[in-house]
């Protein structure tokens, strides 16, 4: 459940970069998403426990590890937009 929670999370940071925000247009939408998704399930299965923030069982929620999942996805697209606008990758 959690895993789930940390993509969807970070999907939806992807979602809100690019369409209400309005950064990395030149990507493209599903990238932004693709992207915030892998920073979600990057943060919440290696930087969260990394913190002591993941569940000792993997059906319980733990607000922190979400946190540091969406915290990860952000990172994420900010790298990924900066090198965007420094390589036009």
């Amino acid at each position: 459940m959690n895993i789930t929670v940390w993509i969807l999370a970070g999907g939806a940071l992807g979602w809100l970069g690019f369409a209400v925000l309005h950064a990395n247009q030149d990507r493209g939408m599903r990238i932004s998403v693709i992207i915030g998704m892998v920073g979600g399930f990057f943060g919440g299965n290696v930087l969260a426990p990394m913190f002591s923030a993941a569940a000792g069982n993997a059906n319980e929620f733990n607000a922190f590890a979400l946190f540091i999942a969406s915290a990860s996805a952000a990172a994420c697209l900010t790298v990924a937009n900066i090198l965007s606008n420094l390589y036009g990758v």
